[in-house]
């Protein structure tokens, strides 16, 4: 809640233009270029240019296995790499 309103408020990041997942173990947030902080229902989240692809490839993986959510966002971004001329197919997955 801190980085939307900073963002909404400091002189140089209300001119950033950009998009950010932030998220820890019980809540995912998409921040907005605008600074809007955004709750998605299902805790899915996806952005970029390939991110549509990735958002539905990674819904489907939810919904359909029991894989965890590594494996899933790792199988939905080279879903979407596929698709999506933009999206590079070499994603690097960080866990914290």
């Amino acid at each position: 809640m801190e980085l939307a309103k900073d963002w909404r408020t400091d002189r140089i990041l209300r001119r950033l233009e950009a998009m950010l997942i932030v998220l820890d173990k019980g809540s995912t947030f998409l921040l907005s270029g605008n600074g809007d902080l955004i709750e998605p229902d299902d805790g899915i989240v996806a952005i970029g240019s390939g991110g549509p692809f990735a958002l539905a490839a990674a819904k489907a993986l939810v919904n359909n296995t029991d894989l965890d959510a590594r494996t899933i966002a790792g199988k939905a971004m080279a879903i979407a790499g596929e698709i999506c001329i933009y999206t590079n197919a070499h994603v690097v997955v960080e866990e914290l």
